[in-house]
């Protein structure tokens, strides 16, 4: 993301005007962008699970432990989440006596409530990890499934399009906002899994930050997350289909497929590139196409 005026890629976020996230340059100092979210419902959020209590033979070769062995099962500590460009970030842990006794039952009723709300959520390996122990807890606290919604995963966004030294959010918040994640240690687990009122305080501020470096990852890789889902599509507005900004202006190029040809269109708020869903080619010119032999 730059500034429009001086090129730079130093842009702080400063303020709101409805729905739309005003954007001043550092270098130049103007009020530049305005970033929509379109019509949807956009939350990002990260949790923070327990580790499991187990018995073991020795501290080498435990490839695999049996479900027998297990004293205590993992749950979820903590979550943290805010819809895109509200300045408020919501979040919920548990507090001494359901830390000791392993009770989520209440946060994870609190987490279930936004997700339901979500159109589009947004995790870093939220498919492999935050998705996938969310519903384990839905299920094992007698949820159902939250209302559909539409999955970005950051990392997946990272694996498929660049070649970054790491795909890690701290190493990608660092080059990318200047800012790292709060330092932790695994000993502040286990003071949470005591019930210490101080270790919980703390979890739940990382946990709070690793949403706010999340969201600042998100927008910088948004241009590059292919297909993006369309956040026009809950409004029926026509804009932009990654950020919903009206500020489109065709770039010269075409989308191709084998048999089709679509006008290509670049977002100058958000950097994303779109096409038109009509097409460039008539019937009668499609029907006359060559193709090559697929086999």
């Amino acid at each position: 993301m730059k500034c429009k005026n001086c090129n730079s890629n130093r842009l702080h976020k400063r303020g709101f005007r409805g729905e739309k996230q005003r954007v001043r340059c550092a270098d130049c100092g103007k009020w530049d962008a305005y970033y929509n979210k379109g019509g949807a419902n956009i939350l990002l959020f990260d949790i923070e699970t327990t580790p499991l209590e187990v018995y073991v033979w020795g501290l080498i070769g435990n490839k695999y432990i049996q479900p027998n062995n297990i004293i205590k099962d993992w749950n979820v500590l903590s979550w943290s989440a805010k819809w895109l460009f509200d300045s408020r970030v919501m979040s919920d842990i548990q507090t001494p006596k359901e830390a000791i006794e392993r009770d989520d039952e209440r946060i994870i009723n609190s987490i279930w409530n936004l997700i339901d709300q979500a159109d589009i959520i947004i995790a870093h390996n939220g498919d492999k990890f935050d998705v996938k122990k969310l519903n384990t807890r839905f299920h094992m606290n007698g949820l159902y499934p939250p209302s559909p919604y539409r999955s970005i995963d950051t990392l997946k966004v990272v694996k498929k399009s660049f070649a970054f030294s790491s795909n890690k959010l701290d190493y990608l918040s660092q080059i990318m906002t200047n800012r790292n994640k709060l330092e932790t240690n695994f000993k502040l687990w286990t003071d949470c899994l005591h019930g210490k009122r101080d270790a919980l305080n703390k979890m739940l501020a990382y946990n709070e930050e690793d949403v706010r470096l999340l969201e600042e990852v998100y927008v910088e890789l948004r241009p590059w997350i292919k297909p993006h889902p369309n956040v026009n599509i809950h409004d029926d507005i026509e804009g932009c289909p990654s950020c919903g900004s009206d500020d489109l202006e065709p770039n010269g190029g075409y989308y191709t497929t084998m048999t089709n040809k679509y006008l290509s269109y670049s977002c100058n708020e958000c950097g994303s590139l779109s096409r038109r869903i009509e097409s460039e080619l008539s019937a009668d010119d499609r029907q006359i196409l060559m193709r090559s032999i697929p086999k």
